[in-house]
């Protein structure tokens, strides 16, 4: 098994390492949160011009998301972290510069790789997965399906093998022709991501006040002020094995890990009642997350004849030579 399959960071638990792999699923679904608040609000108008739909595919491969379906469940009965490692492909390649499988190219003689980047850096990885995915449908209905779409679909099915809801997937997109190394910025939930809010938020040497007392004491035996950068920290720490609304819980109480997560509950009385909501209603949560993974696969696709290509490769542009 390669590189791209292995796990190199440190549990904080020991007894919690065996199950880390199925944790990091929380903790990329969390990352998502924060878009789904927002995307209520500022991604309200976010269509994709009708040129995206969940039958694209009908006619010219319709066995396309039944392809990538057993794929991703084979991929995830061998290796359970999988399921998260997709997931965040979609969201780290959507957000910024829209959904165009930029991340999937690799280093050529034009492009510089978005996988290059610090955030990105052992951090994202699936891409053989996705080969294995693209290669099938290379066989089954050749320069067909864009790698776009491959991402978009094993999102969905990545969320539905962990127990999370289904939805319709919207599909049309088209790859890009480039990369922007700059443009995916989304990192982990590492000690260095949250450690200025244990020692000195304001600068005056004080935790940050929003944090809970007991839960910051919690987090400073494993995240000292030096030392320990790493370690990897459950971002939900009620249930952090499965995908539920006690994320939200967390954060009424002063549990949320990160400033961002704070922020949820303390920026805006929006943000807040939608917190609200979600704590009181689990299905509201899995609704709104299904709408929003949909809104945030809109963002700025490549679709049409002209725009972009279908890439028989994702890690290059076509007629592009290693």
């Amino acid at each position: 098994m390669t590189n791209d399959y292995k796990d190199k960071n440190t549990c904080f638990f020991n007894k919690e390492c065996k199950n880390r792999e199925m944790a990091t699923l929380k903790n990329v679904l969390v990352m998502f949160i924060f878009v789904i608040v927002l995307s209520s609000i500022s991604l309200a108008s976010v269509t994709n011009g009708g040129y995206l739909y969940p039958q694209f595919y009908d006619r010219t491969c319709p066995k396309a998301q039944e392809i990538v379906r057993s794929i991703v469940a084979k991929a995830h009965a061998q290796d359970p972290r999988m399921a998260a490692s997709l997931l965040r492909l979609h969201f780290h390649d959507c957000f910024v510069k829209g959904c165009d499988a930029s991340i999937l190219l690799d280093n050529s003689g034009t492009i510089i790789s978005e996988k290059r980047s610090n955030p990105n850096k052992n951090s994202v990885r699936g891409f053989e997965v996705v080969d294995e995915i693209k290669y099938a449908l290379e066989r089954e209905c050749p320069e067909t399906v864009s790698c776009a779409d491959i991402l978009a679909l094993a999102a969905r099915d990545s969320t539905v093998l962990t127990g999370g809801p289904s939805w319709e997937v919207p599909l049309g997109r088209r790859d890009s022709l480039g990369a922007s190394l700059s443009g995916h910025t989304i990192g982990d939930a590492r000690c260095t991501s949250f450690r200025q809010r244990l020692y000195n938020q304001s600068g005056n040497g004080l935790p940050d006040a929003t944090l809970s007392e007991g839960y910051a004491a919690e987090l400073r035996t494993r995240c000292p002020r030096s030392g320990g950068d790493q370690t990897l920290f459950f971002l939900d720490p009620l249930t952090p094995l499965a995908f539920d609304n006690l994320y939200f819980k967390s954060l009424l109480t002063g549990h949320g890990l990160l400033s961002s997560d704070e922020l949820l509950v303390t920026q805006s009385a929006a943000t807040r009642a939608l917190v609200a909501k979600f704590v009181a209603s689990n299905e509201a949560f899995f609704e709104q997350f299904a709408k929003s993974v949909v809104k945030m696969g809109n963002i700025s696709p490549l679709t049409g004849p002209t725009r972009g290509e279908i890439r028989t490769n994702c890690r290059k542009i076509n007629g592009e030579h290693y």
